[in-house]
């Protein structure tokens, strides 16, 4: 397949490959080094771009006998990392360039904020690139994965970029082996295996991922496949995946209908189930639309999806959208209609898609409610080929009858013939209104009077009570047909009415529902009215505001094409609501005001929920200046009480104290003198937060160092804190004097709470260019549904008064952990306890390369790898 021209240039647009890991660790990079190894045995010219082996020794093994091309640096916040030189890789211009991780977040000072835009300028470029990216880093699938591992991705990529991709290899492993291979020390360093198996790595975790891989690129498979199969009009189906499409009419089947079409669809694994309903394009339905919002309500629930369509020719339009979406059978109820109204309007909808269906199955559902329809519609305005079919049977009915009443002229008077004739005009009235009754009066009263009134066979009557009967007939025959045709119409207006009211009131409650109203009023007003594309627009300068338009595809608003006309309604007084399709009678536009008045209300809704949001911040800080107020009035008092009895003691000259007495008296008020530094100082740091004013001075910080300063400000310098392990973890990139008020606030806690005598461990590890380090205590411990709650301000689980402080320590070291591109979480210490999780990053490594760590932005480059947080 030939490649486009890139935009503006002359050569063809690079091509992309993509390898997408089910989970970390699967051999993404493994497998794209080795295809590297086979385009350059093929002569192809092949540079390595970036790659990141993690300290994997067989992928690092790979990367000998391709060129490498050095790696730019860069200084940011008085450090400096590395990154892909693009400049360099643009004026190189292999044929073929490898970039690792798709997904990254470059450091500040490049041409680009992500890794995915230098792959485009490459594409763009001619250069053909192999790339790799997680399933986690989709941007789609970003919060399932989140509910799945517990742990936020901050780096994404647009799901576009990868689906763009000319090919796409899932990389794959079952969980079992891949927890093997990690067991065997090839993922991570032996000292991570077990951390990372009991956490990230588990079984339900890496099988929740693999299933999301295995569906999304299944998605982008039969996306290829549709175009395939559009490109070469291939119309038939293709059965590749079980798809079941349910048809709802509104009626009370309907959840029946749907509940079996589930039932065949999850017969087989990865069947899809769709719900579709077929509105006419003239006007409101007479389908009740709560019937159709419940049976939506029960589809999604099962897991299909809804759908509407526009056609008058239901089984075309229920046909031509199974074929659309490749469906494999189709689920309809059998006929709501008795016997003798299928006699009299013959063969229904599912009997006309049964013989139009061809290679697609189709099931025909009974159910409680078959055959205990009414007679035909009377509630439908008579269409153009009811009309027509009317003249029609005016004409052939009364011929009809006549051939079947001429067989038994023996044994039937007159009267009987005439009572014959009378229901069949009545029957016409039925069928095609007042007009095709006059008709058929007319054409029966010349036959009764040719073939029953003697003399038969001529148009004279002998009888002057012959002709008396003859004119009651014909009388009697077009009150009766006028009186049928009024009561249709009255009809019509009644079931017109109902339902108006039922829309209307799916409306309101569309409006009460909140943030989806607007959508989804646009897309009920499209289906309602049978119009092609239904757009919000703003009336001082045409902006579109929303739109629906039933398949995503652009359309230019207001286009009228053959048969389209444009319909405008204001919408309050900013707004304009424009309607592309049928001409709507005046009826319809009555109704469409009402809509209009319900989108002007979800608009104001929408103006309002935004003033509130604006309004919330300030809230917020009302509740914090309020909570401030409160809660430091004892908290300022006592310390300040203290030093100021003790100073003034001191200074008494009536009182003369002991040097042990006057230490004493010093100690306290030097005691509270730094009981109230400190907590002044978490106040003004807290409100920096909160205001974004908090300024970094990132520096590489060795830990011990830091450890020691924040043990010895705590109050009592002899505390029992033991650390382990911290010389064997590197620098961390932090903000020293920030980073010593979080350990000093996280070990103060630990100590309040510890088991008498029992000391604090600080215990440091590394892992993937993230330091992590834990403060562990042996006190109750923290139930789970309260670790959310020990992180806000002015909380002190299980403190019902302010003696104890304001509560800000925990919550601030987490806002301070969080601006160095930190965390700070909770876990459960084995044995009982709580241990208090700080993640920091590493700093990078020094030009001489004593130690390796892998380079990381900082803060607001935020690159986060779910691999350098599995163990967490």
């Amino acid at each position: 397949m030939a490649r486009d021209l890139t935009p503006g240039t002359g050569h063809r647009r690079g091509r992309l490959r993509v390898y997408l890991g089910s989970a970390p660790g699967v051999g993404k990079t493994y497998r794209m080094l080795d295809e590297a190894h086979r385009r350059q045995e093929r002569g192809a010219d092949v540079v390595v771009g970036y790659i990141e082996c993690h300290g994997r020794r067989f992928t690092e093994g790979l990367v000998d006998g391709l060129e490498v091309l050095p790696r730019v640096r860069r200084s940011y916040r008085d450090a400096e990392f590395q990154e892909m030189d693009l400049d360099a890789l643009l004026v190189r211009r292999p044929s073929v360039a490898l970039v690792d991780e798709l997904a990254h977040t470059n450091v500040p000072g490049g041409r680009h904020a992500k890794r995915w835009q230098d792959v485009e300028e490459l594409l763009d470029a001619g250069i053909d690139v192999i790339t790799t990216v997680n399933i986690q880093h989709l941007e789609s699938l970003n919060d399932v994965v989140q509910k799945i591992t517990g742990i936020p991705q901050r780096e994404t990529v647009p799901d576009e970029v990868v689906r763009r991709a000319d090919q796409i290899e899932l990389v794959d492993m079952a969980p079992q082996a891949l927890r093997r291979r990690m067991a065997h020390g090839n993922v991570y360093r032996v000292e991570k295996v077990d951390a990372a198996l009991s956490n990230y790595f588990r079984v339900g975790n890496l099988t929740a991922l693999r299933e999301l891989a295995l569906l999304w690129v299944a998605g982008r498979v039969d996306e290829g496949l549709r175009d395939y199969r559009a490109d070469h009009s291939i119309d038939r189906v293709w059965e590749t995946r079980e798809r079941v499409v349910v048809a709802l009419t509104g009626g009370p089947e309907g959840e029946t209908l749907v509940r079996r079409a589930a039932r065949i669809s999850d017969r087989t694994a990865g069947g899809d189930l769709l719900a579709v309903h077929v509105t006419r394009s003239d006007g409101l339905a007479g389908a009740s639309s709560g019937a159709l919002a419940q049976q939506r309500q029960l589809v999604e629930a099962l897991g299909g999806s809804y759908h509407v369509v526009v056609g008058d020719d239901i089984p075309t339009s229920l046909l031509a959208f199974a074929r659309a979406h490749d469906a494999t059978q189709l689920v309809l109820g059998t006929s709501r209609r008795g016997r003798i109204t299928r006699l009299l309007t013959g063969p229904g909808i599912g009997e006309t898609t049964v013989d139009a269906s061809e290679d697609i199955d189709v099931h025909m559902v009974t159910h409680e409610f078959t055959g205990r329809g009414r007679l035909p519609s009377l509630g439908r305005r008579h269409s153009r080929r009811r009309t027509v079919a009317g003249f029609a049977a005016g004409l052939v009915v009364p011929w009809l009858l006549t051939l079947i009443l001429s067989q038994f002229h023996e044994t039937v008077n007159l009267t009987t013939d005439a009572l014959i004739f009378q229901l069949g005009v009545v029957a016409v009235a039925l069928l095609g209104g007042a007009t095709s009754a006059l008709l058929a009066a007319l054409v029966a009263s010349a036959l009764l009077n040719y073939f029953f009134i003697p003399p038969v066979h001529t148009l004279t009557i002998g009888e002057t009570n012959n002709i008396v009967a003859l004119v009651v007939f014909a009388a009697v025959a077009l009150t009766v047909s006028t009186v049928v045709d009024h009561a249709a119409r009255l009809t019509t207006r009644a079931a017109r009415a109902t339902a108006e009211a039922e829309t209307l009131s799916t409306l309101a409650g569309s409006v009460l529902r909140g943030a989806d109203a607007l959508p989804a009023l646009l897309e009920k007003t499209r289906t309602a009215f049978g119009m092609h594309c239904v757009a919000l627009l703003d009336r001082g300068d045409a902006t579109l505001i929303a739109r629906s338009d039933g398949t995503g595809e652009s359309e230019s608003v207001g286009e009228s094409g053959p048969e389209r006309e444009t319909t405008e309604v204001p919408v309050g007084e900013k707004a304009l609501l424009v309607l592309t399709g049928r001409r709507l009678p005046a009826a319809d536009q009555r109704v469409l005001t009402a809509f209009a008045a319900h989108v002007a209300a979800a608009l104001e809704r929408d103006r309002l929920a935004v003033v509130a949001a604006e309004v919330e911040p300030i809230k917020a800080a009302d509740r914090m200046r309020t909570a401030l107020l409160a809660a430091v009035s004892h908290d300022l008092r006592t310390p300040l009480a203290a030093a100021l009895a003790s100073i003034g003691s001191l200074r008494s000259p009536d009182v003369e104290f002991s040097d042990q007495d006057q230490a004493e008296l010093l100690a306290m008020a030097d005691e509270s003198l730094l009981k109230l530094t400190r907590l002044v100082d978490n106040l003004l740091d807290m409100s920096r937060l909160q205001a974004g004013a908090l300024t970094l001075h990132l520096a590489p910080t060795r830990l011990d160092d830091i450890l020691r300063r924040a043990v010895d400000s705590l109050p009592d310098p002899y505390a029992p804190v033991q650390p382990l392990d911290l010389d064997t973890v590197p620098a961390v990139l932090v903000d020293p004097p920030l980073l010593e008020r979080v350990l000093a606030n996280v070990i103060a806690n630990a100590l309040r709470h510890n088991a008498p005598g029992a000391p604090v461990l600080v215990a440091a590890s590394q892992h993937a260019g993230r330091v992590e380090l834990r403060v562990i205590d042996r006190g109750p411990g923290i139930a789970p549904e309260d670790r959310d709650r020990v992180f806000l301000p002015f909380q002190r689980l299980g403190d019902t008064d302010n003696t104890t402080g304001v509560g800000l320590g925990l919550a601030l070291s987490r806002g301070l952990a969080e601006a160095m591109d930190g965390s700070l979480e909770v876990e459960d210490t084995p044995g009982g306890g709580t241990t208090m999780l700080l993640t920091l990053p590493a700093a990078p490594a020094e030009a001489d390369g004593d130690r390796h760590t892998s380079e990381l932005p900082v803060p607001e480059g935020g690159t986060e790898r779910m691999e350098e947080r599995a163990t967490r």
